[in-house]
């Protein structure tokens, strides 16, 4: 770092102990910084040392409860423009309403491009994700944006479980997702199966094929995000119809919303590993079949090379 006085991390209540663990990495403390409420339920937020003329990351999930968090990255954005910091990096490591990002239906909102207008309008200077659900959602930022990957936290984890890439398949539940199950199949030298999948409404799908040999194989589903569980449980059982040996699941953002844990613990799944973007739930916790990698490591040196103008694309290759 040039100067450790010239920039500051400060958290929302979103996920503060991620936002800890990424200033450990920085070896800076957190700033100092009161998010709370009024009594009517409003949000307050009172920065407590300066940033005048100093680089502030905020560091924000908007996750359950989505529009709180959301409320309060945007007025944190405001009180730090309003004290007159040099700039601001909205630090978001899971990005909410990012699933509907474009028209699939007369009538229907752009909530991705309505949430990215917000952050621009609230004075962010630059925003920085980790596995959007969709790539080109960089594009409705109308500052620059940095597009994160958990893959060196994943594909080290998958490496040491998996170290025979002759015994391993990836699967991706949907055809979205080709291209990620893709990239993690060519770097663990293995190989690649789909599941297709017809979704009738949000929240419900229905595994109809499956392309791609699994049997005798340990299957590894990727998904970017794990919300009901539905896709995920459908397809750990189709794969292992079609003779998977066992199959475990990554999803780096645990949304884990209505009736997952419980379809997760009755699945045939034998794990399911997401990174620590979201902060996981008590009961999620306690379910035996779920583990959480940290990717404080990837925000933090994202955060390093932001603040001195490196690159960040070298941290992917």
């Amino acid at each position: 770092m040039r100067n450790g006085n010239d920039f500051v991390v400060f958290s929302g209540n979103s996920h503060k102990s991620l936002s800890v663990e990424i200033c450990e990495y920085l070896g800076v403390p957190l700033g100092k910084c009161e998010v709370g409420k009024f009594s009517d339920g409003e949000i307050q937020v009172e920065i407590r040392e300066n940033v005048r003329g100093r680089d502030v990351f905020l560091v924000q999930s908007t996750s359950m409860p989505v529009n709180d968090h959301l409320m309060e990255l945007l007025i944190m954005i405001d009180a730090a423009k309003r004290a007159s910091a040099a700039s601001i990096t909205a630090v978001v490591p899971y990005f909410g309403y990012a699933r509907q990002d474009r028209k699939v239906a007369p009538r229907v909102p752009i909530t991705a491009r309505l949430v990215a207008d917000l952050i621009t309008s609230a004075g962010a200077d630059r925003f920085v994700s980790m596995e959007l659900h969709a790539g080109q959602i960089q594009g409705f930022f109308d500052m620059p944006s940095d597009h994160l990957y958990a893959a060196p936290v994943l594909l080290e984890h998958m490496l040491s479980r998996h170290p025979n890439p002759d015994e391993v398949v990836v699967i991706s539940p949907d055809a979205g997702g080709v291209e990620r199950a893709r990239a993690y199949a060519k770097r663990l030298g293995c190989t690649l199966a789909i599941v297709d999948k017809r979704r009738t409404k949000a929240n419900v799908a229905e595994v109809m094929n499956l392309i791609g040999d699994v049997k005798g194989k340990s299957a590894i589903i990727l998904d970017d995000m794990v919300d009901t569980a539905g896709t995920l449980t459908q397809a750990a059982k189709a794969v292992v119809e079609h003779g998977a040996k066992r199959v475990s699941a990554y999803c780096v953002h645990p949304v884990l919303s209505g009736p997952a844990i419980q379809r997760i613990e009755e699945s045939v799944l034998d794990e399911v590993i997401v990174a620590n973007t979201i902060p996981l739930q008590e009961r999620a916790r306690s379910c035996k079949k779920i583990s959480q990698l940290s990717v404080a490591r990837v925000f933090g040196e994202a955060i390093r090379r932001i603040y001195n103008a490196d690159s960040l694309s070298s941290l992917f290759v």
